[in-house]
């Protein structure tokens, strides 16, 4: 396996902001859904993949950096038996400086040398679903570096970022050791009008001025979808109405958020007529200071 920083291309010094950055662009680039029925693609996005795995575990970039583990994250073996026998004079066993398919195999040989064993790597991926399938949950097909494809639960409630572990979905081991794992972080598509904070949901809906002013019913979107919502008489734009357990579900409450409804009035976009005229004659008697309420003067 070639260098993980080349495959990213990345330096050595790279953050692990930029290490993530790299990534989302490669494997966007090489992601197989994108390119059907290019197997040389899917060999490149294998490969991205099996970077990050290593470079985004921080502990594992550390001992790659010391040389303890290959870039694939297999442990090298030991090697103080061979400097036991070089410092006596006796023929190192494990030199291979004479074998003409040293480079072929020389990293098989260190991989899989006499009683290695070592859990598989882990392996990053990435999917985007859309807001209301995260508050929702869901679900994705993955396909994993191993070429197999596998349904992936977005639970309710997911979070921008969030991490799912796959157990055994990762790398196999060596020497009979466990695989390693799917880390799977999600991406959640912001919404057009809704708004997520904690678990609730807030959003502004525009009402007419005579809705406002005489009350009315309207239509308003949740994520379960329309429902009709009591506008009271007098309202005014920045009225909050709550519709209790609207929200986003909470795994941790066992309960769903509310959401929350600020009301913007809405004057006509061309002027009535009838209109001005009532509220210049209205005016003369009901003046009232706005800007001052709110401290502007």
């Amino acid at each position: 396996m070639r260098d993980p920083y080349q495959i990213l291309g990345v330096g050595r010094t790279a953050s692990a902001e930029e290490i993530k950055q790299a990534y989302r662009r490669l494997a966007k680039q090489y992601h197989p859904d994108l390119n059907p029925g290019r197997t040389d693609i899917e060999l490149k996005f294998k490969e991205v993949n099996g970077a990050y795995s290593l470079l985004s575990d921080a502990d594992k970039r550390a001992r790659f950096d010391r040389g303890e583990i290959d870039a694939s994250g297999a442990e090298r073996p030991d090697r103080s038996f061979r400097r036991a026998y070089a410092g006596a004079g006796r023929d190192d066993p494990f030199d291979f400086s004479d074998d003409p398919f040293a480079d072929l195999f020389g990293a098989t040989r260190r991989r899989y040398g006499t009683g290695s064993k070592g859990r598989g790597s882990d392996v990053a991926y990435s999917v985007t679903v859309p807001f209301a399938d995260a508050c929702l949950g869901t679900k994705r097909r993955l396909t994993l570096s191993t070429g197999k494809s596998i349904d992936v639960t977005i639970p309710p409630g997911t979070r921008d970022q969030t991490k799912l572990r796959l157990k055994g979905q990762g790398l196999a081991g060596v020497g009979g050791a466990p695989a390693g794992d799917a880390i799977v972080e999600v991406h959640v598509d912001p919404h057009p009008y809704f708004v997520r904070r904690e678990d609730d949901i807030h959003m502004d809906v525009p009402v007419t001025l005579q809705e406002a002013l005489l009350g009315a019913t309207i239509k308003v979107p949740t994520l379960d979808g329309l429902v009709a919502v009591k506008v009271p008489k007098g309202s005014n734009t920045g009225s909050v109405l709550r519709l209790k357990g609207k929200g986003v579900f909470s795994p941790e409450r066992k309960a769903h958020g509310d959401q929350y409804v600020k009301l913007t009035v809405v004057l006509p976009e061309r002027p009535d007529a009838d209109l001005t005229a009532f509220v210049e004659k209205w005016a003369k008697s009901h003046d009232y200071d706005v800007r001052r309420k709110a401290g502007l003067g």
